[in-house]
C-alpha cells in the first residue's frame, strides 16, 4: 500500500469533482471548488473521519469493498479504479466480474435525478445505486446480500418480493426475469455469476424451473408497469430505460403521465420520503 500516492490520488481526484457532478448544491459559502472530504464520504458511505485519515496518509488499510465504494463516490472511470486498487496494495479485479462498478456518465446521469424515481440495475437484476425517490417507491433495494441482491432471485424465493405488484401482473413479470436470466447466462456461460445464479434458482424454485424449460425471450415493448404502494396505493407506471452496453448496466427511470392520479402519488412519494419497511 502506497499511502502517499493513494493520498494524493484521493485528493485530486476529490478537487477536480464539482458539486454539481454529484447533484449537490454549490452553495454560496463554498470558498473552494471540489468536492469537501465529508461530501465524498457521504457518497462513499463511510465516515468523514474515515476517509479524512485516508487523505492524511494515516488511515487504515482499506478493504476492497472501501475501495468500491470510493470508487463509485468519486464516479471514477474503470482505468482510475484499477489504478485506485493498486495503490491500496490490492490485485486489480477481473473486469469480467466489476459488474458493480456504475460508469461515471451514468451516475452523473442518476445525480441530475434527484427528484425522479431512477436507479442503475446490472444485468443480474442488482441494483447498484437508486435516487431517493426510487428507495420511496421500491425500498433500499442495495441492501442485500448474496444471491438476493439480485431482484431476479427475490422475486422467485422470497414472497414479499411480490407485494408490490398486483397478482394479475405476476406470470407476466416472471417470465421477463427469467427471460433476461436466459440473456445473462447464455452472455455469460458456465463458471459465470449468472450460471450459479440460475442454477440456485432451478433447485429452489419450480415456477423458475419450468419457465426456464420455455426458453423465454426478452420482448421489445415494456408496457406500464403497476404497482401497489403500502402509503400511496395504486400507480400506473412507465419504465425508461438508458442502456450502457460496456458495462452491461441500465439506467431505469419511472415516470407517470403527468397531471394523472400516479402523478400526483410519485409527487407525494417524494415528500414522504423514507423507504420500504
Amino acid at each position: 500500500m502506497d499511502r502517499a500516492q493513494l493520498a494524493s490520488f484521493l485528493r485530486t481526484r476529490r478537487e477536480a469533482l464539482q458539486p454539481e457532478d454529484v447533484g449537490l448544491p454549490r452553495g454560496p459559502r463554498r470558498r473552494t471548488g471540489g468536492l469537501r472530504r465529508e461530501e465524498v464520504a457521504t457518497l462513499s458511505g463511510m465516515s468523514t473521519d474515515y476517509y479524512s485519515r485516508l487523505e492524511q496518509q494515516r488511515g487504515p488499510h482499506p478493504s476492497e469493498q472501501m475501495l468500491a465504494a470510493l470508487a463509485r463516490g468519486l464516479r471514477l472511470s474503470l482505468a482510475e479504479r484499477d489504478h485506485l486498487f493498486q495503490l491500496a496494495g490490492h490485485a486489480v479485479p477481473r473486469r469480467a466480474g466489476r459488474a458493480d462498478h456504475v460508469n461515471p456518465g451514468m451516475m452523473r446521469i442518476l445525480d441530475r435525478m434527484h427528484d425522479t424515481p431512477a436507479q442503475v440495475v446490472n444485468h443480474l437484476g442488482e441494483t447498484l445505486a437508486q435516487t431517493a425517490p426510487a428507495i420511496a417507491l421500491l425500498g433500499d433495494e442495495t441492501r442485500y446480500t448474496g444471491f438476493a441482491r439480485s431482484a431476479h432471485h427475490r422475486w422467485f424465493t422470497d414472497p414479499t418480493a411480490r407485494r408490490l405488484h398486483p397478482a394479475q401482473d405476476h406470470q407476466a413479470q416472471s417470465r421477463l426475469l427469467v427471460a433476461h436470466l436466459h440473456a445473462a447466462y447464455t452472455r455469460d456461460g458456465r463458471g459465470s455469476r449468472a450460471a450459479a445464479l440460475v442454477d440456485d434458482l432451478l433447485a429452489r424454485s419450480p415456477e423458475f424451473a419450468q419457465l426456464w424449460r420455455e426458453h423465454p425471450v426478452p420482448a421489445g415493448y415494456c408496457p406500464p408497469k403497476h404497482f401497489v404502494h403500502p402509503e400511496v396505493g395504486a400507480l400506473e407506471l412507465h419504465c425508461q430505460t438508458l442502456v450502457d452496453p460496456d458495462q452491461s448496466q441500465t439506467l431505469l427511470v419511472f415516470t407517470a403521465v403527468p397531471g394523472s392520479p400516479s402523478d400526483e402519488k410519485l409527487r407525494l412519494l417524494a415528500v414522504i420520503g423514507g423507504q420500504l419497511v
